[in-house]
């Protein structure tokens, strides 16, 4: 009899930790990250002076996510400002990218900052599209850029804006 209660006791316990690790009972990213990263551009269109990323009242003068759209990501890999000569020279980011992970800034500045003891920098194209970023307690995170070797995208959870950054290593 007492077999048969511990193998019942067993039962149960992997029954209801199996229950719990249902999608369903996982709490929902937040939702103003986007789901993942700008698709590839296929056809490169050059970049614009002066150009302007309000592409609705009350949106930022600044590259930013609507919804699903990367506002400001469309120039593609043709785009020489974002050329590196030797891309991934520091290593490649392997903290987590994407949605599901999100980094809490440490400190710093546009030309290096880091989290996690892990160092960045933005690129010197996107310096004045981070003017408003907290650099000591603002939540971002990285995706990869399909387009331009080398780069990552930061995105700003709070701000719902993004830059172009490079790895520096850990």
């Amino acid at each position: 009899m007492k077999t048969f209660q511990l193998v019942l006791a067993g039962f149960l316990v992997l029954g209801i930790s199996a229950f719990a690790q249902r999608p369903e009972a996982q709490p929902a990213p937040h939702p103003a990250i986007p789901r993942s990263g700008p698709k590839p551009i296929p056809t490169p269109h050059p970049p614009q002076a002066n150009r302007n990323f309000s592409d609705k009242p009350g949106h930022p003068n600044v590259p930013h996510v609507d919804g699903k759209t990367w506002v400001g990501h469309d120039t593609g890999a043709g785009d020489a400002r974002y050329h590196l000569d030797r891309p991934w020279e520091h290593g490649r980011f392997e903290g987590g990218l994407g949605r599901e992970h999100m980094w809490r800034l440490g400190g710093g500045g546009p030309n290096r900052f880091w989290f996690n003891n892990w160092y960045w920098t933005v690129s010197p194209v996107d310096i004045a599209y981070c003017d408003g970023w907290l650099w000591d307690s603002d939540d971002i995170v990285i995706y990869p850029d399909p387009d331009h070797d080398g780069w990552y995208l930061a995105y700003n959870v709070r701000l719902g804006t993004y830059v172009h950054v490079e790895y520096l290593g850990a």
